[in-house]
């Protein structure tokens, strides 16, 4: 059994399988105890099923609470059985798009006090004591202010958590620090891919987000688990509607599921020469 232990950090149900659905089911697979952090329901996400409409936050307002189960369905076709929400489900909502009305609303994670929402997060790095954490970059991956958000709390929390004091629990260091992301080469390929495949889905001009190729750092190739990513985008159904091997959000822009996901590393040893092939590289 592997002692090795990864933390993700993310936003909102469905982001963990879009962005590191493989890695997470290639390492849990590999014995590693794969934690996940969502830090709000989801609750003001569009919904694409016409049957599933009324659960929307400007109709009934319960889609919070259906996305708790699409998640739990989504972590068990990743083989991820550690799961938690940030300060218990819905301690903290959706603040909707930057910009929006609902980033003001009381209770928003955009509004969340950055030391109590870390705090939170200390308690859950201690008692796991991941060597590695996964979250977003400064921008949140394409600018949401729950991503930015979640970078700002992962960040604190991994300060605060090596620290004497500040909660519960034995100070802890994580060793290796990443944040998830795409490279502009990807972005690219796949909108050429989609635009010559004729996919169920409009193919994009552009999508915003990518990083210059050269700031990747890390590259698991997790291709043999892109079937479980699969499954697990597909159990966010409000969300994403997947035609192998394109998926669309509530935009109906396709994009390329890939098995190979990328990453840039932000604190511990960075590698010698070309890219890493694994998260836990260097760590005894």
């Amino acid at each position: 059994m592997s002692d090795r232990r990864l933390l993700l950090v993310h936003a909102h149900p469905d982001d963990e399988s879009i962005n590191n659905g493989a890695t997470m089911a290639k390492y849990a697979a590999e014995g590693a105890h794969v934690t996940l952090v969502t830090c709000t329901l989801g609750e003001e996400g569009e919904v694409i099923p016409p049957e599933l409409r009324d659960l929307a936050a400007d109709r009934e307002d319960r889609l919070g609470a259906y996305r708790i189960g699409e998640l739990e369905r989504a972590c068990a076709a990743l083989g991820v059985k550690d799961h938690r929400f940030l300060g218990g489900a819905g301690r903290w909502r959706d603040s909707g798009m930057m910009g929006a009305p609902t980033n003001d609303r009381p209770g928003a994670f955009w509004r969340a006090d950055l030391d109590e929402a870390a705090a939170e997060l200390v308690t859950v790095i201690r008692e796991v004591r991941p060597q590695v954490l996964v979250t977003y970059d400064e921008n949140g991956f394409y600018g949401h202010p729950d991503h930015i958000q979640a970078h700002r709390v992962a960040r604190r929390a991994a300060e605060l958590a090596a620290a004497p004091g500040h909660g519960d629990g034995e100070p802890w260091t994580v060793a290796k620090f990443y944040y998830t992301t795409v490279a502009r080469s990807v972005i690219e390929n796949g909108i050429e891919a989609a635009r010559a495949a004729g996919t169920p889905f409009t193919a994009p001009d552009a999508l915003p987000y990518g990083v210059p190729d050269e700031t990747i750092t890390t590259e698991i190739d997790a291709t043999a688990y892109l079937p479980a990513k699969l499954a697990a985008m597909r159990a966010h159904a409000t969300q994403i509607t997947v035609a192998e091997p394109w998926y669309a959000l509530s935009n109906g822009l396709a994009q390329l599921a890939s098995g190979v996901e990328q990453y840039i590393l932000v604190g511990g040893a960075p590698p010698s020469g070309d890219r890493e092939d694994d998260l836990f590289h260097g760590i005894d």
